[in-house]
């Protein structure tokens, strides 16, 4: 019996219903043991025989009236006489007989129909036997059935312990089944499998153990892929990398094959989202307008199932706002064209469709009441008003039409001062200044107003404060204390704060320098006829005064002063520089060699001390010289001794190698010996 002998359908509860189709015989069919079937015509037969007890032929009188008796038996008796015939069948019905006979013997019987059987009363090995079958499949709902078939024998029965080996190992089939759910990624699966197994069972043992195994197993991984995420939320793409690889050791095939490349593809697309987030962040930092709608492009260009689709999707609203700073930026700085050319470039894809309206919007009214006149203050004011309530700047729009409400009474006083104040006389100045002073500071125009109130109040000043100038000028042309004393004293009657005084002043600091210069100059240039006579102490003394006052010649009797100290020094370092150098030891020549160094390249002793700084260094190598013929190294010491620059400089260089070449000399190279050649004697026989 074959698979094919089971319907799909088949289950043992249904098996259990006995079979109560009736099977009626069709009509002229023979049942067993040669009763004819219902509906046969053997009954008319019967009947026929019972009329005639005889047996004789029954004459049917229509037919007779027809065809005469001895022709009808005529016919019959020749076909009873044929050979032909009785061979015939004396050779075929032992043959078919015997055929019959050899094919019932060798037909094997007919395996039991599972599905049609009656379960209570079947054997088991019947049972067995379709449980075999239902196992074949291999599928769980079989295998539950094959065990279902077998387990209701009894414990005793002879063929309980191949029915126990069986079910052992169809459990174990299930197991397996279940384990496959669980390497193919399906661990809920796997689980319900394994615990359709009868809990009867001895191999029930194992189910709780492996779903604890496959528990344990899956939560190790999805431990690690949890990792793996948190590790790319923080940008570590190697730590996340060096994760992902642990579950190549996973013993699932699901997490070690189809879920490492899903991380693996997953670490890859991340990365490139985030250093694609991270250009786009770079690029919007700038506050360039083409870098920022390059940086919403790359935003944009993230998908849906990417990592980083949220964050891309947060930060195209923030590029939107930074182009709306740069543009409000421009505003600012009343450049209205570009702050609209900018606004009308933001994408709808940041969701900023209505900010970018109103700002439009409130940018032409703007634009307009810039214009500064009534007309145009009023057509800013019509264009804000259009703005509706439910519109984010609706509330900038209302205090914008406030702003230019007053700005236009504003706007009228100063016009009206202007026009007082281009008369240019000291009364209409003044009437200017009151009519713009009318303007609160906290007004549109306040700032506007101050400030033509200040010029005009300078001009006021100016036409009040210019006489006394003037008259100052003129004092102080003949430049001498009296005069320059009077215009200084003109000058003061400009007070601080009045808008000549910076001019005022400057000429007054100007005057009071010449005043000074003609008081001091007399005691400079005595200090200075001190100085060439040679008292430079005196002359110190009688600058001193003037560099400590701070008056006008301050800074240059200073100077002087400065100098006269310098030549005082210089003298004093080459007299002793002389006075060392009488010594003539290598360590005083080497000192008066030094202080003759520090007198000043400008000062008049320079030459001198140049010229005997070469003889003191021309003596320290005539010393170094005469040391040479007793002690080589000190003669290397003391010539080492004589300064850069000087005449004997190169010399001495030259004969410290010579002399160091002596102290160390180079080792001559030894010749090699000569191997003697080896020659054989005559008549050596080798």
């Amino acid at each position: 019996m074959t698979e094919r002998d089971i319907p799909e359908g088949w289950s043992p509860a249904r098996a259990r219903e006995p079979d109560h189709t009736n099977r009626t015989p069709n009509i002229g069919e023979t049942q067993a043991f040669g009763i004819p079937a219902t509906g046969s015509t053997s009954k008319s037969v019967k009947q026929q025989t019972e009329n005639n007890p005889e047996g004789l032929p029954i004459i049917d009188h229509h037919s007779a009236q027809t065809i005469p008796p001895s022709k009808r038996s005529r016919p019959l008796r020749r076909w009873m006489k044929s050979w032909v015939l009785w061979s015939i069948l004396l050779a075929l019905i032992p043959g078919s007989i015997g055929f019959i006979a050899m094919a019932m013997l060798l037909k094997l019987p007919a395996a039991p129909n599972c599905p049609s059987i009656f379960w209570p009363l079947a054997s088991a090995s019947v049972r067995l036997h379709c449980a075999q079958l239902a196992a074949s499949k291999q599928t769980v709902d079989d295998l539950l059935q094959a065990i279902a078939l077998v387990k209701q024998l009894p414990q005793n029965h002879p063929l309980r312990g191949e029915i126990d080996r069986f079910v052992e190992e169809w459990s174990r089939d299930i197991l397996q089944l279940a384990d496959q759910s669980f390497q193919a990624g399906d661990l809920e699966q796997a689980i319900a499998t394994a615990q359709k197994i009868p809990q009867d069972l001895p191999a029930y043992k194992l189910v709780d153990e492996k779903i604890a195994k496959w528990e344990s197993i899956w939560s190790k991984a999805d431990g690690i892929y949890q990792a793996v995420q948190e590790e790319l939320q923080q940008r570590r793409w190697q730590s996340a990398s060096l994760l992902a690889a642990k579950l190549l050791r996973i013993d699932n095939k699901y997490w070690s094959s189809t879920k490492y490349d899903q991380v693996n593809r997953l670490i890859v697309s991340v990365r490139e989202d985030g250093d694609k987030l991270d250009k786009a962040d770079s690029l919007a930092k700038t506050k360039v307008v083409d870098n920022l709608l390059e940086a919403i492009k790359i935003a944009e260009a993230i998908g849906k199932d990417s990592y980083f689709y949220q964050k891309a999707q947060e930060l195209i609203p923030l590029f939107g706002r930074k182009m709306l700073e740069l543009a409000q930026a421009k505003m600012d700085a009343r450049d209205a064209d570009a702050a609209l050319d900018i606004a009308r470039q933001i994408p709808d894809s940041t969701k900023l469709q209505a900010d970018v309206e109103d700002f439009i919007s409130l940018a032409d009214a703007q634009r307009s009441a810039w214009i500064g006149t009534v007309s145009s203050l009023e057509t800013a004011i019509a264009q804000a008003q259009e703005i509706d309530p439910s519109r984010p700047k609706y509330n900038k729009a209302q205090d914008l039409i406030t702003r230019w409400q007053l700005e236009i009474e504003d706007v009228a006083r100063l016009e009206k001062a202007r026009t007082l104040a281009s008369q240019g006389t000291i009364n209409d100045l003044a009437a200017a200044i009151i009519e713009a002073q009318q303007i609160p500071s906290n007004n549109p125009r306040g700032s506007e107003a101050r400030q033509e109130v200040g010029r005009w109040q300078a001009q006021v000043e100016t036409i009040e404060d210019r006489p006394y100038l003037e008259r100052a000028e003129q004092l102080a042309l003949l430049e001498d204390i009296n005069s320059l004393q009077a215009a200084i004293s003109e000058a003061s009657q400009i007070r601080r704060g009045r808008a000549l005084y910076p001019e005022a002043r400057k000429r007054i600091n100007s005057w009071t320098a010449k005043v000074q210069r003609i008081q001091d100059q007399p005691y400079l240039d005595q200090a200075r006829d001190l100085a060439q006579t040679g008292d430079l102490n005196a002359a110190i003394n009688a600058a001193q005064t003037i560099a400590s006052s701070g008056r006008a010649l301050s800074g240059e009797a200073q100077a002087a002063i400065d100098d006269w100290r310098g030549q005082i020094r210089a003298k004093d370092n080459w007299k002793r520089a002389r006075e060392v150098a009488v010594v003539g030891t290598p360590d005083a020549l080497l000192e008066a060699i030094r202080l003759a160094d520090k007198i000043p390249s400008s000062n008049i002793l320079r030459l001198d001390a140049n010229v005997a700084i070469d003889q003191w260094s021309q003596q320290l190598l005539d010393i170094a010289r005469s040391q040479s013929s007793s002690n080589l190294s000190k003669a290397i010491e003391t010539a080492q001794l004589i300064p850069r620059g000087t005449t004997a400089y190169n010399t001495a260089q030259e004969q410290i190698r010579n002399w160091q070449q002596l102290l160390n000399p180079q080792p001559v190279p030894q010749p090699e010996p000569l191997l003697p050649q080896s020659s054989t004697p005559e008549g050596t026989n080798l």
